[in-house]
């Protein structure tokens, strides 16, 4: 039995699950859908192609390759420098554009601002790089069999065990810290939060600062193992909201599992009926679920 489509459908869950936890977590917390929120992907998937580039020319040996990986460590490097960088961009997107409208605005308003911002930071990242495709990495690797017809690549090893240790360090912090208390205080009730003293714009700083920074790793893991292009968060989006809705808005690992979820069925449809179908097929399931349970896998009921 070949259960390709199966690690496929894993690494694709991943990189999808990493950003719809920056969506649930600014749906739960600020309380609009985000479809700016795809275009951080993407930044951040160029800042760290700078900052790799720059860790070329500093370091000596910064690109030689670690071990079987594709990449050297001017990329680990440059993900630790981006991913604040990208937290920042996001940061900055809300004092210049969503802080002026929340609580001013209708909901439609800050959600139709931000796909105009999202066109924007498109549009500028394509006109800085142009639209043609770049590479973390132009190594070929030799895929690991490990059974039932699955090969995998280290690369694809190596970034399904970064979204683990992501996930669960987000968990962490959500569950044992302060300002973890605080999110979860601010997403159930934001007035009450603040009548008993949390510091809800402290809140909203933080929750942008984490979403951009997720965002980041899923643009250098889909970079590393398709391209980088400047319509590559874009692309994203659908399945995005599609993990988000599906694992339960609010819940962090309900949007890993959603990712999971609707990566498994596209890959599972392009494998059976036809790449062109990998949307619609993990649509039809996310409908499917949803009219069984309406607040998702992982969500709670109203």
């Amino acid at each position: 039995m070949n259960l390709q489509f199966l690690a496929d459908g894993i690494l694709t869950g991943a990189m999808i699950g990493l950003g719809a936890i920056g969506v649930t977590l600014t749906y739960s917390i600020l309380r609009f859908a985000n479809f700016a929120h795809g275009e951080f992907i993407a930044w951040g998937a160029y800042l760290a192609l700078g900052v790799a580039s720059a860790s070329g020319w500093l370091v000596a040996g910064a690109a030689i390759p670690i071990g079987p990986l594709s990449f050297g460590w001017g990329l680990v490097l440059a993900l630790l420098i981006a991913m604040p960088l990208t937290g920042l961009l996001a940061l900055a997107l809300d004092w210049a554009l969503f802080a002026r409208l929340r609580d001013k605005a209708s909901s439609i308003t800050v959600v139709m601002a931000s796909f105009g911002a999202s066109m924007a930071l498109r549009n500028l990242l394509e006109f800085l790089f142009t639209s043609r495709p770049a590479y973390f990495s132009r190594e070929l690797q030799i895929a690991i069999r490990l059974g039932w017809g699955v090969r995998v690549t280290a690369d694809q090893l190596a970034l399904v065990a970064l979204t683990a240790i992501l996930v669960i360090s987000l968990n962490l912090v959500l569950s044992r810290t302060q300002i973890g208390r605080s999110m979860r205080a601010v997403s159930e009730n934001r007035a009450l939060a603040r009548v008993a003293g949390v510091d809800v714009d402290h809140v909203v700083r933080v929750t942008w600062l984490i979403g951009g920074a997720l965002a980041c790793a899923s643009g250098v893991m889909i970079g590393l193992v398709v391209q980088i292009r400047p319509f590559m968060g874009f692309d994203m989006l659908l399945p995005l909201f599609a993990a988000a809705i599906l694992g339960g808005i609010g819940s962090i690992p309900g949007a890993l599992m959603g990712g999971l979820v609707v990566g498994i069925a596209e890959a599972l449809s392009a494998a059976t009926v036809g790449a062109e179908w990998r949307a619609a097929a993990a649509f039809v399931l996310l409908i499917g679920i949803l009219l069984i349970r309406p607040a998702g896998l992982f969500g709670a009921r109203e």
